[in-house]
């Protein structure tokens, strides 16, 4: 039984996972009115709540803590004030109950977890706040075919939406404004499999300036970004020509996104798949999977740190 802990960025939470099923998934998220993450303020928050979601989670789930075999943490990548907290209470968990921890790659358990719906050897698109990449293990790691260039495509909607006044996160009320909007041109950046949001960026804020409709620029951002991200997995897919697609990352939560993937995939006769909301979004049930899978990784309380600028094919993979 591995209990997860996930602490990289806006999100503390506590997932539990036996023998592939997960039992629990508890998460708490620090919000904004306006601006974005505050590292510092991020970490607080994780030490304000890190003991009434594991007390939840251990009730829900309907166990006691000393059932618990393993603790795998989302040591990397990430914003390193949050990672320290989330490693502090880890570390504080595993000493009180005489486990190990097995330190998990955040990237690498959005992929993993679609193993929980069935994908087995998959193209991931990973689209979430700070990261941006096409992903696939080929020859013994997992590796990056693309990314972004600039800036992680939630990151780049939420900078969009502090632009024009709403608060963090941005991508759902984006999501919302898009379905009423008409489209205008926007700048499509794509190279290879690597895509660059900057310009985009730039367009859309002269646009906001020169008083477009939020709703034309919300659904012409979705349209082309979008377009830009499914163009670079489809041909990650031909150029690996492996026949499956999976969706991770908190932006694969958007209908629009999830909808051109599906397309994409059913005419290039592959399947498609996405976990739900829950295993989307940073959460901690997909660092409890990932750990079982990795439970040989596992490692002495003081061997753990945090590896904040960690890449994806840095990681060996020994489990598969």
């Amino acid at each position: 039984m591995i209990l997860g802990v996930e602490c990289t960025a806006h999100t503390f939470g506590i997932g539990i996972v036996e023998k592939g099923k997960v039992l629990v998934n508890v998460r708490d998220m620090y919000k904004t009115e306006s601006g974005g993450i505050i590292p510092m303020e991020s970490a607080k928050h994780h030490h304000e709540v890190s003991e009434r979601i594991y007390k939840e989670a251990l009730d829900k789930a309907g166990i006691s803590e000393k059932q618990i075999t393993a603790i795998a943490l989302s040591n990397a990548p990430g914003l390193a004030p949050c990672l320290i907290a989330g490693m502090q209470f880890a570390k504080k968990k595993a000493k009180e109950l005489g486990i190990k921890i097995i330190p998990v790659n955040h990237c690498i358990a959005h992929l993993e977890i679609g193993r929980s719906v069935g994908a087995k050897d998959s193209v991931m698109l990973y689209a979430s706040g700070a990261n941006t990449q096409i992903i696939a293990f080929a020859s013994g790691k997992y590796r990056v075919f693309g990314e972004t260039l600039d800036i992680g495509i939630g990151n780049f909607i939420d900078k969009f939406a502090r632009h024009i006044g709403l608060g963090f996160p941005g991508g759902p009320v984006i999501e919302q404004k898009a379905k009423t909007g008409k489209y205008i041109e926007l700048p499509y950046a794509i190279k290879g499999m690597d895509v660059s949001f900057s310009g985009m960026q730039t367009k859309l804020n002269q646009l906001y300036t020169k008083g477009e409709k939020i709703e034309d620029l919300s659904f012409s951002l979705q349209e082309t970004a979008f377009a830009m991200l499914v163009e670079a997995a489809e041909r990650a897919m031909a150029h690996t020509g492996k026949k499956e697609l999976v969706l991770g990352g908190g932006v694969g939560c958007n209908a629009r996104l999830q909808e051109m993937c599906r397309i994409m995939c059913e005419e290039r006769g592959a399947k498609f798949f996405c976990p739900v909301r829950e295993f989307l979004v940073d959460n901690a049930a997909m660092i409890a999977f990932t750990g079982e899978l990795m439970i040989k990784e596992a490692v002495d309380v003081d061997k753990v740190d945090i590896r904040p600028r960690e890449r994806t094919d840095d990681v060996e993979i020994s489990w598969r």
